[in-house]
């Protein structure tokens, strides 16, 4: 590399890091927050803990029943649809409800946590009418919607040219040792430059892990695009229809029977149960392999009038492609390995803010140096 090419590699990284460091700073640290963001929500509203002995209910559990029973006789409306939550742990049961049939990422919907037992409700508010929620949607939206979603994905491609600008400038010309040197004696100019590279080259890999999964989250028609031209399009989710748009809906344990039967080894994660119309019901279920306990990449859908099987999703038999998409949520939660890579993804979460506000300061400790030199120069 030429030394003007550097130079314009490094007046690159220095604009991207100040537009983008804040933002950068922002997302990192919100994410750090949303890694435990269930545990410290219990925490915060101990309403919702209940100790009780055994397992969660499960595939052939009535308490499915008599939750959806509790929650229509508060929500009635016929077009109202639930989420239920198999946590697989005893205690409060959370769930989701929609006002209308149709499951928007973006819509209106309640947060509610039955008793364990399914005849109570213990806790009811609006998503992001709580401090958990509002961080999760300032992390994944700006608090914006689909706006905000575009923003967070196509300014984490630019955080990703921000991370691979910093390692090409630093990349040692000279020595390896004296890269990766601190001179705890120096000026503080030095010391601040020293603190930031050695930090950002550190932390390069995970980070860019982080901000790569991120975005592609972000933005799933980029992912799918993005999958589909560096391997073969992801294999799509079944979207059927019940055989007929009213009637008696069958009971939930009706529907988990006969999900259950068709993927007796799976593990139950979500159960979808549709308002009136042609919605089936959506199990949401981990097969063996599948690394998201709580969001598993395959479903069962059930016809909610006659009870019969519409369709499987089994992510085992995908592509390579959705293999691949199924472990990017692991990454960027940071939930890959359990209990210590969850603490690294907190850890994590904070070096962009250590990396903002050591390049900014060393970015005016530069401008104030040069000053005083042009001012001495001229009075010399």
């Amino acid at each position: 590399m030429t030394a003007r090419s550097r130079i314009l590699l490094r007046q690159l990284h220095l604009w991207l890091g100040l537009g983008l460091g804040g933002l950068f700073a922002l997302l990192g640290a919100t994410g750090s927050s949303l890694v435990f963001y269930i545990e410290i929500d219990k925490a915060l509203h101990p309403a919702i803990e209940q100790t009780v002995a055994g397992n969660g209910p499960d595939w052939s559990s009535p308490v499915w029943d008599r939750a959806l029973a509790t929650a229509r006789s508060r929500w009635d409306n016929p077009h109202g649809s639930w989420s239920f939550e198999a946590t697989g742990e005893p205690g409060a049961i959370p769930a989701r409800y929609y006002p209308s049939d149709h499951h928007s990422h973006h819509g209106d919907r309640e947060m509610v946590w039955f008793s364990a037992d399914g005849t109570q409700i213990l806790r009811a508010e609006p998503w992001g009418g709580y401090l958990m929620s509002w961080l999760y949607e300032l992390h994944m939206h700006l608090l914006a919607g689909e706006v905000g979603s575009q923003i967070v994905g196509w300014s984490g491609f630019a955080m990703l040219a921000l991370l691979v600008s910093g390692i090409v400038v630093w990349w040692p010309r000279g020595s390896w040792r004296k890269a990766f040197a601190f001179k705890r004696n120096a000026v503080a100019l030095r010391r601040l430059r020293d603190l930031h590279k050695l930090t950002g080259v550190w932390s390069m890999a995970l980070l860019f892990i982080l901000v790569g999964t991120g975005a592609l989250l972000a933005l799933p028609t980029i992912k799918a695009q993005l999958l589909t031209a560096v391997i073969v399009a992801p294999d799509k989710v079944p979207d059927p229809q019940s055989g007929e748009s009213e009637g008696q809906q069958i009971t939930v344990s009706r529907a988990l029977a006969a999900a259950h039967r068709a993927m007796p080894d799976a593990r139950l994660a979500s159960i979808d149960v549709p308002g009136a119309g042609s919605e089936p019901f959506r199990m949401r279920v981990q097969l063996p392999g599948d690394p998201h306990r709580r969001f598993p990449s395959s479903f069962i859908f059930i016809d909610q009038y006659s009870g019969a099987v519409l369709a499987v999703h089994d992510v085992r038999r995908g592509n390579a492609s959705t293999t691949t998409a199924k472990w990017i949520r692991v990454l960027h939660d940071g939930s890959i390995a359990g209990l210590s890579t969850r603490i690294l993804a907190v850890i994590l979460g904070f070096v962009p803010l250590g990396l903002f506000v050591t390049g900014f300061l060393h970015w005016r400790r530069r401008l104030a140096a040069r000053a005083q030199s042009n001012k001495t120069g001229r009075f010399s």
